[in-house]
């Protein structure tokens, strides 16, 4: 950062009064902050890193007052950084306006095989932090936990099931999956089966592996519980909405067996709770049905969640949610984006795989292709549905993918000016900070979206604040009134 580029950066602060998900404000007028280390954590363990602004005091009507000494706080700065692990080096600029000095320490993110940096101190556990909007949030266990099962290459789907043995299997299908790997692969061709079953993590040491209980178990639920779809329809637009005669759910299905079993199970469950009309097909003039969601779509999402979800003990203990809204599908899966792909990756590049022996499986019995193209399928499937692309977000520990209805059955009467505006309305279904809906508009400028689409869409009542009594708190969050 140049020094002018720190003087834009305080004015463009003191006008559109903000923080971010990358930027943190420190008054320091009269002495350095006692307490970095939740900001350099954060901001290290994101992707983009950060910038902690020293000068502004936020408290004060984001008032520039300047630091106490711009050569000692490097100095304070550059001490705490010493304190983490990783050492942090920071990128530190001074800039001087009316007489005030202010500096900036630019954080650079770490890469994710060094995550998380956290606080010595406090060590790996207490000391971890996540950036949240424009809040330190302390880490999850889970959340360092995944940092160390890529690095390490963890493979939780093929730890040993306990209580479980070949008697807990159903024996056809374990045999007509031996049959297909004999045929498709030529090296087993000649094994004995139980070189195989060790070779493709059926067993491990003799011992059945979670692996073979969700492919072949007569059922997986006895032993696992969670490992199941948990399916609703909720009458309104968010999971509070009560219907007509007060019902919290339209249906509610508890979906369970075996993996292929969940796929289809969960299929059937979302075609009898959707809309489905009869069409004639242009080009062959025959009557079809046309669901309201793409249901090649459908299958992708509800496949990829239970392919690539968490299956640590971490996680066990929390199903696959399939929640359908008035206005919108969402498909909730434990787990967060594995390894070094972000959301906007997402189709384009070839991920790392969370659980390579059940992907490998699920292709061997012909219900995945394992080729990345998921979320290519459903990008043209919804497109030729003529539906809003879907919304993929990574919500610290929870990937959620999200099916919009067409735009033109999204609600109108409130004078909805552009799709944009439908956009974020759908966004906000769940409440949603500034940075957050910044980030979605694609807007680098907090400020600028605040004056441009919060403001009006607030005073036209298509969005509320969460905290309406404090309007400036930095936990405000918006959600949609309609």
């Amino acid at each position: 950062m140049t020094r002018e580029e720190l003087q834009e950066m305080v004015k463009s602060v003191q006008k559109l009064r903000y923080e971010s998900q990358s930027l943190e404000l420190k008054a320091a007028h009269m002495g350095c902050p006692k307490r970095l280390y939740d900001t350099l954590s954060s901001f290290s363990n994101q992707d983009g890193g950060g910038t902690i602004l020293f000068g502004i005091d936020e408290s004060k009507g984001y008032e520039p007052v300047g630091v106490y000494d711009a050569q000692d706080i490097q100095k304070q700065i550059n001490a705490q950084c010493l304190q983490m692990e990783p050492v942090i080096r920071p990128v530190l600029t001074v800039a001087e306006i009316d007489g005030k000095s202010f500096v900036a320490a630019e954080i650079p993110a770490l890469d994710i095989a060094e995550r998380p940096c956290y606080y010595r101190g406090m060590g790996r556990i207490k000391g971890s932090y996540v950036r949240v909007g424009d809040s330190d949030e302390p880490m999850t266990e889970y959340e360092i936990y995944s940092y160390e099962a890529f690095r390490r290459k963890y493979q939780d789907e093929v730890r040993v099931a306990n209580r479980m043995s070949l008697e807990s299997l159903d024996k056809n299908k374990l045999a007509d999956y031996m049959h297909r790997l004999r045929l498709g692969k030529p090296n087993l061709s000649q094994l004995t089966d139980e070189q195989i079953q060790d070779l493709m993590s059926i067993t491990v040491e003799d011992k059945i592996t979670l692996c073979a209980a969700l492919l072949f178990g007569l059922y997986p639920q006895a032993y696992y519980p969670q490992l199941c779809v948990i399916a609703t329809v909720v009458p309104g637009l968010r999971i509070s909405d009560l219907g007509t005669e007060g019902e919290r759910f339209l249906d509610n299905e508890r979906i369970e067996g075996d993996i292929p079993q969940i796929l289809e199970r969960s299929l059937q469950f979302v075609r009898r709770n959707i809309k489905s009309k009869t069409i004639i097909n242009e080009e062959t003039g025959k009557r079809e049905d046309k669901t309201e969601y793409p249901m090649a779509a459908v299958r992708e999402a509800i496949l990829n969640a239970l392919v690539h979800r968490d299956y640590s003990i971490h996680t066990e203990g929390m199903p696959i949610q399939i929640q359908l809204f008035a206005d919108r599908m969402e498909i909730r899966s434990p787990g967060g984006i594995y390894g070094r792909i972000t959301v906007d990756q997402l189709g384009k590049v070839q991920p790392d795989t969370r659980n390579p022996m059940l992907a490998s499986a699920l292709e061997t019995l012909q219900i995945t292709e394992n080729r990345y193209s998921g979320i290519p399928i459903i990008e043209k499937e919804l497109s030729r549905f003529g539906l809003p692309p879907a919304r993929l977000e990574d919500k610290r520990g929870t990937f959620v993918v999200t099916f919009y209805r067409k735009a033109h059955e999204e609600v109108q009467e409130k004078n909805v000016e552009d799709k944009r505006q439908q956009e974020l309305l759908n966004f906000c279904s769940e409440p949603r900070s500034r940075a957050e809906i910044a980030k979605f508009l694609g807007v680098k400028t907090v400020g600028y979206v605040m004056q441009h689409y919060v403001k009006p869409m607030l005073e036209a009542g298509l969005l509320s604040m969460t905290i309406p009594e404090q309007p400036q708190s930095h936990k405000q969050k918006y959600r949609r009134n309609i």
